[in-house]
């Protein structure tokens, strides 16, 4: 404990080389499984929300692993505000539109009247969609969270 302790002042405690690897190693395969949990999200448990949070926090455990400017350069600011973005408006864009064609909000049916395709092939599509704006959304807050949270709203600094 005293050599934790003393290697947390010193600042030593993220350059471990195992914890690093290890990291990196697990990261890609965790963005992966949120990608899977996302697309099956009206098959099986998971959607939207769970695949952003999976996503989210695989680059969050990037940043506790090595420090926020790690994570900040695998996923820049700048393309984390425009994937949140277009996360809202995908979301947004596709309810509107199906109001637009006389349906209610989300009512994915509606799309069949401009394309002709089955109604359930059209609800399955356009929870897909809505589920990956979710996704993107949910991923850019958390994400936006942390950065924010552990930097005191200096970027600069951070856990």
């Amino acid at each position: 404990m005293k050599i934790l302790q003393e290697r947390a002042r010193g600042g030593a405690m993220g350059e471990d080389l195992i914890l690093r690897t290890s990291v990196s190693l697990l990261a890609p395969f965790i963005q992966l499984f949120s990608l899977y949990v996302l697309a099956h999200g009206h098959y099986s448990p998971g959607g939207g929300f769970q695949g952003g949070v999976l996503l989210g926090a695989s680059f969050i455990l990037m940043a506790l692993a090595f420090d926020l400017k790690h994570s900040m350069q695998l996923f820049p600011l700048r393309a984390n505000l425009i994937a949140g973005n277009i996360g809202a408006l995908i979301f947004v864009g596709i309810g509107v539109i199906c109001a637009l064609l006389g349906g209610y909000f989300l009512d994915y049916a509606a799309f069949a009247k401009v394309i002709p395709m089955a109604v359930p092939d059209w609800r399955s599509l356009g929870i897909l969609l809505v589920e990956v704006g979710v996704g993107l959304g949910v991923a850019s807050i958390m994400l936006s969270l942390y950065w924010d949270l552990a930097s005191g709203g200096h970027l600069e600094e951070g856990l």
